[in-house]
């Protein structure tokens, strides 16, 4: 089954031109956006075979993806190996002009695997083994489970490593980092704790063992915190980041493992990349050190409200929008490996999509600068788990669904898209001037996620709404982590950003006196690395940045409004204040007008050197202070802004504008008509495409 689970990125850490370069060596720019197609010989009849490759080329699309899940397909019993079939396909596959994108079979175990070596499933939090029958069951520290990945990899690098058919390799999919009780990775943690502190402690200070009694004398003793048994609320919040940590360690060196093995049997025109969910996984994309890049996996729609009337059938716009500022920083390549062709199995409800749904998600993704386009499925299955699952063909197997339609009209489109790219195209000054930056760290989700202090705090839709926010002004807006440089953009957004030190809060000073914009929000700079409140104000470490201090914070309850003043205007919060006292009251922006705390600020800005820092103290649900302020953070830096209403995404690649509307109106928009559209018109349909050049 295909489905995401719900909100990166696993480029080395290179110089941009250097990754633009292997981009295009994978990727040739003048192809745009490439688009393929998952097919599953394995579900059908082998008569059947040449005519759906067949179809699938005269549908027109370029490569075809195969053997995720065909481990007992190619090695029926231990040592016995059959690639007789897959070398069919491939052969058909040439013979029609597609090209393939191989995958690795680890995410399911054989049957026979977990017969003669059950000890290669993982354990759940009540120590049961899990079972085959299903995805991710493995334990991914077991070196029984390593050694038959290890013999499967090194076939399929044997054999098809030098195959020009083959233009590149999937690692696992959709990789997550499951906690996992079982003894293998019991000891493997230790041993990761091991590393980490050298000394027990060293463990004991970062965990904060003196409370209630959890000292421990040596690794030998910790077993892996289990929330389950030991119970939510109590639960060590130290040990429980370095588990998070842990685990994504585990899953980034398992895939890493595969692409070493790869990457000694390959052509060096054969890429390996894995497809991470689009929304925020437990898996961290920048842990992986040998993979060529990062794709991902999105199901916009799982019959969710959305915008308006009809947004049940157009699907969420913000699980791509994350992906795309996420998985593809500007210069960098990624694709989206596997989209939702059409409805789903597994939604709380699964509506027939709107006519062009599809192809609007298709461009959403050739507007965010990805390389290619697949989509899981060519056929919709006729049994087992997924048999009402949609596919890019119907139940014969032949006659397109409605997304087939989409698929097959975006594919001719592109076509025509081709022959206008001109590759002198450089981006327009004004996007240039708005490129916008979002800090992104995991141990601040995970650290926020196990401590969110009120049931109203949602650390990714709190991210999520600063990602939207910038980019209906028209920011080209990347996600990027702490180590990168922050003087590649104008605006730099910092959300919630708990877990600092000494060393990122004098990045943020220097970027600031060199003439940057920072924004920085409630609950950032309040914990050490570890986790722990800094003995202090509340968020001191921060006050140098923003000339002011903080008195606490404070919560209401969800059915109450908070009330703040900002520029005669009124707006509403009930999720977090923090209290802040501006040292200079010329700074403030934002002031709290009801509460015993009437009179404190809620938003304070400081000039610092050639820079501004902005702070916003306060949540809301509307969004409508914090989009205000931010309005006035870019007019302020003379940037020039657009106003683009929510699921109106207007964005910009070699020479194209592309616009997309998930609302459910049409939208006009604000363009000059001497534009030359290629697709579409001025007026966005609700669903709709334009596609046009200065």
């Amino acid at each position: 089954m295909k489905k995401t689970l719900f909100i990166i990125f696993s480029f080395l850490f290179i110089p941009n031109s250097i990754l633009a370069q292997e981009a295009s060596k994978y990727f040739p720019k003048e192809d745009l956006m490439s688009i393929g197609i998952y097919y599953y010989p394995e579900h059908w009849d082998k008569s059947e075979w040449e005519r759906d490759i067949k179809n699938i080329a005269e549908i027109g699309f370029e490569f075809i993806h195969l053997a995720e899940f065909a481990w007992v397909k190619m090695e029926p019993e231990e040592g016995v190996y059959n690639f007789e079939w897959l070398d069919e396909i491939i052969n058909l596959a040439t013979k029609h002009d597609l090209k393939v994108i191989l995958g690795t079979p680890s995410s399911i175990v054989p049957v026979w695997a977990g017969i003669n070596y059950p000890d290669i499933y993982l354990m759940n939090a009540d120590y049961q083994r899990q079972e085959h029958g299903t995805r991710d069951q493995q334990s991914l520290s077991n070196q029984n489970w390593r050694s038959l990945v290890k013999k499967m990899v090194t076939q399929l690098g044997e054999r098809y490593g030098k195959n020009p058919a083959v233009i590149g390799w999937q690692i696992d999919n959709e990789p997550w980092a499951k906690t996992d009780f079982s003894p293998s990775s019991q000891k493997a943690f230790q041993n990761w704790l091991k590393k980490k502190y050298k000394t027990i402690t060293e463990l004991n200070y970062a965990w904060g063992n003196a409370f209630w009694n959890q000292t421990y004398s040596n690794f030998d003793e910790i077993k892996i915190p289990n929330a389950k048994l030991v119970g939510w609320w109590g639960i060590n919040p130290h040990s429980q980041l370095d588990l998070k940590r842990y685990s994504a360690d585990m899953q980034a060196e398992f895939l890493d493992f595969q692409a070493e093995i790869l990457r000694s049997l390959i052509s060096d025109n054969q890429y390996i990349t894995t497809n991470y969910v689009a929304t925020i996984p437990t898996a961290d994309p920048r842990r992986t050190k040998h993979l060529d890049f990062s794709a991902f996996t999105s199901y916009p729609n799982k019959g969710n409200a959305n915008i308006g009337e009809n947004g049940f059938r157009l699907g969420d716009p913000k699980e791509l929008s994350f992906a795309f500022s996420f998985f593809n920083p500007t210069n960098h390549v990624s694709g989206v490996m596997e989209l939702q062709p059409g409805f789903v199995n597994w939604g709380n409800i699964n509506p027939l999509l709107q006519p062009g749904a599809l192809r609007m998600w298709l461009y959403h993704c050739f507007g965010g600068n990805l390389s290619f386009a697949c989509s899981y499925r060519y056929r919709q299955i006729n049994y087992s788990a997924e048999q009402y699952h949609g596919g890019i063909t119907t139940l014969d197997g032949v006659t397109l669904s409605q997304g087939g339609k989409d698929y097959k009209q975006t594919i001719s489109e592109m076509k025509v898209l081709r022959e206008a790219y001109n590759s002198k195209a450089k981006m327009p000054k004004q996007l240039k001037q708005r490129k916008t930056a979002l800090l992104w760290n995991y141990d601040n989700l995970w650290s926020l996620g196990r401590q969110g202090q009120t049931s109203q705090w949602n650390t990714s839709s709190f991210v999520q709404k600063y990602l939207e926010i910038s980019k209906s002004f028209g920011a080209p807006t990347d996600i990027i982590y702490e180590d990168d440089n922050l003087n590649d953009y104008n605006v730099v957004i910092v959300p919630a950003f708990e877990l600092v030190d000494d060393e990122l809060i004098k990045k943020w000073t220097e970027y600031v006196e060199q003439g940057g914009n920072l924004v920085l929000t409630l609950r950032t700079g309040v914990k050490d690395r570890n986790g722990h409140l800094f003995k202090s104000a509340w968020g001191e470490k921060i006050y140098p940045l923003i000339d002011a201090e903080i008195d606490y914070f404070d919560h209401l309850l969800p059915n109450m409004k908070g009330t703040i003043e900002s520029n005669d205007k009124e707006y509403y919060w009930n999720n977090w204040a923090d209290l802040v006292n501006a040292n200079n009251p010329e700074n403030v922006l934002a002031t709290y007008t009801n509460q015993f705390y009437a009179g404190k600020s809620a938003v304070v800005t400081n000039t610092l050197g050639k820079g501004k820092v902005t702070y916003i103290g306060v949540d809301t649900d509307d969004a409508q202070l914090e989009r205000d302020v931010l309005k006035s953070v870019y007019e302020e830096a003379n940037i020039t802004t657009e106003n683009y209403p929510e699921g109106i995404y207007v964005q910009w690649r070699d020479g194209f504008w592309v616009a997309v509307n998930y609302s459910s109106n049409d939208y006009e928009l604000q363009i000059s008509e001497a534009f030359n559209f290629l697709i579409g018109e001025k007026i966005v349909k609700s669903g709709g495409v334009s596609v046009w050049k200065d």
